[in-house]
Formats: structure tokens, C-alpha cells, sequence
């Protein structure tokens, strides 16, 4: 459930250079925002300024989400990249929120509604420009690794870079005359934010609260389950978020008489197939004899103890059992260990038929013995 050295070398690289052109990007809007008397774009250059944060949780969680199962995290670190989503989601929408305030206060009080300097056009631009670039590199590495916090963290980057082309909208129509357009768009920025905040904020929380898998991959998922040779049906799936991998467990129903070998394979196969072909990291199978779905019944059913115990008293001989315990009932094969007539045989069976039916509900009793060569 980890990735390779190398996956993770693109992953922290990516961030990087995110880093440094935030970094830039940031320092050079609010300069010439504060230049240019431009709200819009010194709100962009805020928004910029948290982007450096969302990266910082990125690479907290890139580096730990890497590391491997431990005693305190039986399941890995995945979840790391979970939380730093929801704290990317959370980022955006203090961000977004903060800017309609305070755009909206101005447009209110009718503050900083003159003419801006036309470089903060061409910030605004040269901003459009880069941030376009970096959510499609960004997003281009994150779906090669899979990334659902690589990923986010793209699409921040191309919130910022629709943000900066409202922004330099405004800031056209703000040199054509509207001067309040500069703090309009500074609005509509921030209405941006907070939408992109909340969907992350919202499918982050759905991962860390055990959300189940959309309908459409839990389908497939089941076509791969039920594909393998010797299953009956699968039921009871149940399907959660462990970072960007899944983890589920099932139930199978197989064939009643299958020994607990062939019942164990089946499982195993279904849990290897279905990690080959999906993205999930636990497969866990619970093989049913037949159609068994009412637990109560069968765990009424007398347990292997009490069986051999009264068979002893009644055979008088060693016996070998093998149980088969099934929603209408137990079933038991039994084996003598010696020999005996055709007609000692039956008898035997009847009376281990109706001393069985003392201890519960019986379904059929089948006894055999050894061949005349001795024991088996």
C-alpha cells in the first residue's frame, strides 16, 4: 500500500517546485498589488500565501503517509494524505471566506474603489499563466501516482489560476472606467475558493468517516469477486477509504461440502484478483457454506465436542467426523476406525442418528467403516 522510491521522489519534487513558484508568485503580487492600489490582486497574492501552507501539509503528509505499518498504524500511514486534504479543504475555505470579507467591507464602505496601475494587468497575467502551468503538471503526476492529495493540491493551483483570470478581468474593466470591478472580482474570488474548499473539505471528511466506495467501482468490484471459480454469490460487501486505496471485506457463499482447504483458496484467490485489478489494499473474505446468511441458526447447532463425545458412547469404536454445518441443519459423515458387518453398520448408524438428534437439529447422519484391512 506504499509507493515506490521513485513515486515518492515525483510526489515531493512536484510539491517543491510548487513551493517556489508560489513562493514568487505571492511575494510579486502583493508588491505590486500595494503598487498598483489593486484589491484583487493583493487578495490573489493572499491566496498565493496559503497556498505555501496547503504545500507544507502536503509535504508533512507525502513523507509520513510513505512510511510503513507500525504497531500504532496496523493499517499503514495512507490516512496521512486523507487528513492533509481535509487540511488543504479547510485552508481553502478560511481563505475564500477571509477575501469575500474583506472585498465586501470595501465595496460596502466604498474604500479603494479608484483606478489601479495597469501592471497589475500584466500580474495578473504573467500569474494566469504560471499557475495554469503548475495545475497541469501537478495534476499530470498526481494521476500518474494516484494521488488524491497530489491531486487536490492541482486543482488548488487551478483555482488560483481561474481566480487570476477574474482577477485580471477586473482589472480591464477596472482601467476602462468600472473602478469597482477590481473589488468585484476580488469577491468572486474569494466565492471561488470557498466552493473548491468545501468539496474537498467534504470528500476528505467522507474518507476519514469510513465513506463506502462510489456504486460504480463497488460494482466492479463485485464482478471481479464473483468471476472466480467456485463462487456461488457474494453479499455483505463493505468497502472504505484507507488514503487513495480502499479496504473491504466480503462475504462468499461456496459449495457445502468444500473442505476447509478448497474454502480457503477460493478466498485467497478472490483477494489476490481483486487487488490486482482495483485499487484495494485489504481484501477480506469470509467464506459461507451455501446459503447460510442466518448466524443465530447455525451457532445453535451442537458444537464439535458434544458431537464426538456422544458418538464415542454410542459407537463404542474411534470415529472420525467431518461436520457440515448449514442453515437447515448438521450433517455429519462419520468413520469408523475398525470394521464391522453391513448390518452392525446400520444399526450403529440409527442409533447415532437419534442420539445426535438429542443435542439439536440433525439434518442427516452418514456413517461408514474402515475396509477390511484394518483401520484407515
Amino acid at each position: 500500500m506504499t509507493r515506490s522510491n521513485e513515486e515518492q521522489r515525483q510526489a515531493l519534487r512536484s510539491t517543491w517546485i510548487s513551493v517556489w513558484v508560489n513562493l514568487f508568485l505571492a511575494s510579486a503580487q502583493v508588491v505590486i498589488g500595494v503598487f498598483a492600489r489593486s484589491q484583487a490582486l493583493i487578495a490573489d497574492g493572499l491566496h498565493s500565501l496559503s497556498d505555501l501552507v496547503a504545500d507544507g501539509v502536503v509535504l508533512f503528509a507525502a513523507r509520513h503517509s510513505h512510511a510503513e505499518a507500525d504497531a500504532e498504524h496496523p493499517y499503514g500511514h495512507a490516512r496521512f494524505e486523507t487528513a492533509a486534504s481535509l487540511a488543504i479543504g479547510l485552508i481553502l475555505l478560511a481563505t475564500g471566506v477571509g477575501m469575500v470579507w474583506t472585498a465586501g467591507v470595501k465595496l460596502h464602505d466604498g474604500q479603494s474603489l479608484g483606478a489601479v496601475h495597469p501592471l497589475a494587468l500584466v500580474a495578473a497575467f504573467i500569474t494566469l499563466v504560471a499557475k495554469e502551468g503548475l495545475f497541469r503538471y501537478m495534476r499530470r503526476i498526481g494521476e500518474r501516482l494516484k494521488s488524491s492529495m497530489l491531486i487536490a493540491n492541482a486543482w488548488h493551483a487551478r483555482a488560483d489560476a481561474a481566480s487570476s483570470l477574474v482577477v485580471a478581468v477586473g482589472i480591464t474593466a477596472n482601467l476602462l472606467g468600472y473602478h469597482s470591478m477590481d473589488a468585484v472580482a476580488a469577491v468572486i474570488v474569494g466565492f471561488m475558493i470557498v466552493k473548491a474548499g468545501w468539496d474537498f473539505s467534504v470528500d476528505a471528511f467522507h474518507s476519514l468517516t469510513d465513506h463506502a466506495l462510489d456504486p460504480g467501482e463497488i460494482a466492479r468490484i463485485l464482478q471481479t469477486a464473483e468471476a472466480v471459480d467456485g463462487v456461488l454469490d457474494v453479499h455483505n460487501l463493505r468497502t472504505r477509504r484507507m488514503g487513495d486505496w480502499a479496504v473491504i471485506d466480503m462475504h462468499v457463499e461456496v459449495d457445502t461440502h468444500l473442505s476447509v482447504s478448497e474454502g480457503h483458496y477460493i478466498a485467497e484467490q478472490i483477494s489476490a484478483q481483486v487487488k490486482a485489478a482495483h485499487r484495494v489494499a485489504e481484501c477480506t473474505v469470509h467464506i459461507d457454506p451455501g446459503t447460510v446468511r442466518h448466524l443465530a441458526r447455525v451457532l445453535a447447532l451442537p458444537s464439535r465436542t458434544q458431537v464426538q463425545a456422544r458418538a464415542q458412547q454410542v459407537l463404542g469404536h474411534p470415529v472420525t467426523l467431518r461436520l457440515h454445518y448449514l442453515e437447515g441443519g448438521l450433517e455429519v459423515e462419520a468413520e469408523l476406525a475398525v470394521h464391522v458387518t453391513a448390518a452392525e453398520l446400520q444399526r450403529l448408524q440409527r442409533a447415532l442418528q437419534l442420539a445426535l438428534a438429542e443435542l439439536g437439529h440433525v439434518a442427516g447422519v452418514s456413517l461408514r467403516c474402515a475396509p477390511a484391512g484394518g483401520p484407515v
